[in-house]
């Protein structure tokens, strides 16, 4: 029997989600009424504070959205800008962003998978309880996370809000001698990346699946990073795979503010979509190379082109532990492809126009344009970033896994948190980058009113 009447939990200091936010569950006679995902953080006002900035400013200003994905914010905003004055980069500085971005995805999924995430299917509190009785796994974790801030420091200037990014490229480029000790620590992360595939592929997953349309970025002939069309796997299956324009995101994906968040949200069309590991997966998972597609095969990942698509958010954790492969064997072909740009940097001149850039954040699709004055002055900015796209399909993952939880008995206030928390890590949501925190708050009274 489900417990019936009153009862309001508050859990408080989740650690190990980034930024702030409150969750509020209404149940009444075991039945879950409604999950709000409440951000409750002050927002920081970058699309206004853009308004009025040179059009080479974006790329350094908007890579402080975000501590953890940084260089995802600046190639989005550098392809914006690039767009909206009508240049396109050479090849070759196009293969180096593409080679930094790698360096994001091995450090970001590496983050979250070792420290964030695993703690929750073994057991342990926090990675510092996990260290105690996983120590190798964790030093392996540190070595990969090393591994990509090695990439990203190299490229950017730095590990943390990297500086050598601009408009038309970079303020500096590598010689091919230069990568040379960069390309080594790579192939000893290639170990240690083949490894945690293997690792994670035998924790034990509940039963769940996320009924959300899909939405990530494609690009033909290879797994999409840098760039891409946004493409859309509707949930129900019966409609097929199709995409749109990137001028036309924001007329598909449509922001709103809700009460009881301070963040917008999204839809798709009017429908929750997801955006992330599970959704570039399902794209573009075809699109990996072999040695890939055989780790992710063995670790029950089947492959999309055979018409089984994974919607466990539980097992996104195997999604993000194939992606730092591939993005280590990525970052090694690129470099041992590189040669020298002729210029670090192509020559961006202003101009009026509109300009869209979008990006595969570790977390999701990311999405900027700006609109330009003829002095090239931003008179407009949007930026859509993947957790205001994620949170709707996060709120029905709570909803959906309490449910089915109360349908096999009563829980208790602890069993319901750690569920809870769980479901929420699965899509490692990044509310913000500066604090960790989460207010759980269950309502469980007959008639959904709080007490």
């Amino acid at each position: 029997m489900t417990r019936r009447g009153s009862r309001v939990l508050r859990v408080g200091a989740l650690a190990r989600v980034e930024g702030e936010a409150a969750l509020r569950l209404t149940i009444s006679d075991g039945t879950v009424g409604e999950a709000r995902l409440n951000i409750y953080e002050p927002p920081r006002f970058f699309e206004a504070f853009l308004r009025g900035r040179r059009h080479t400013e974006p790329p350094d200003l908007t890579s402080r959205v975000c501590g953890i994905c940084p260089v995802a914010y600046q190639t989005s905003a550098c392809h914006a800008v690039e767009d909206a004055c009508g240049v396109t980069v050479d090849a070759r500085l196009a293969a180096l962003r593409r080679l930094l971005y790698c360096g994001e995805w091995i450090e970001s999924h590496t983050l979250h998978i070792y420290l964030l995430h695993a703690p929750d299917f073994l057991g342990c509190d926090d990675a510092i309880a996990l260290s105690r009785t996983h120590r190798a796994d964790v030093e392996r974790g540190l070595r990969l996370k090393q591994a990509g801030n090695a990439v990203v420091e190299f490229l950017g200037g730095r590990a943390i809000h990297p500086v050598n990014m601009r408009v038309g490229g970079f303020h500096r480029v590598p010689a091919r001698t230069e990568l040379r000790r960069l390309a080594e620590r790579l192939r000893q992360a290639f170990d240690d990346a083949l490894e945690t595939v293997a690792w994670v592929a035998g924790f034990d997953f509940p039963d769940a699946e996320c009924d959300a349309d899909l939405l990530a970025l494609s690009e033909p002939g290879t797994y999409a990073i840098e760039r891409g069309t946004p493409t859309v796997l509707p949930h129900d299956g019966g409609d097929p795979t199709w995409a749109f324009p990137l001028p036309d995101f924001t007329t598909h994906v449509i922001e709103e503010q809700v009460r009881h968040s301070t963040a917008l949200q999204a839809r798709l069309d009017g429908r929750r979509h997801l955006t992330g590991a599970l959704a570039r997966y399902a794209v573009s998972g075809h699109q990996l190379p072999p040695t890939v597609r055989e780790a992710a095969r063995a670790a029950g990942l089947a492959d999309p082109s055979s018409g089984t698509i994974c919607r466990n958010p539980f097992r996104s954790i195997v999604v993000r532990a194939v992606e730092v492969l591939y993005a280590v064997e990525e970052a090694l072909r690129l470099i041992d492809a590189y040669a020298p740009p002729p210029r670090p940097a192509a020559d961006v001149p202003p101009r009026a126009g509109v300009g869209h850039g979008a990006t595969e954040a570790p977390r999701g699709t990311l999405y900027h344009r700006y609109t330009l004055d003829a002095d090239g002055l931003v008179t407009e900015a949007c930026l859509v970033p993947p957790t205001s796209q994620n949170q709707r399909a996060i709120e029905e993952d709570l909803r959906r896994v309490v449910q089915d939880r109360l349908r096999h008995g009563d829980a208790t206030d602890a069993e319901l948190t750690r569920l809870c928390e769980r479901a929420i890590r699965n899509h490692d949501p990044c509310v913000s980058c500066s604090a960790h925190f989460l207010d759980l708050d269950v309502d469980r009274s007959r008639g959904g009113g709080r007490r």
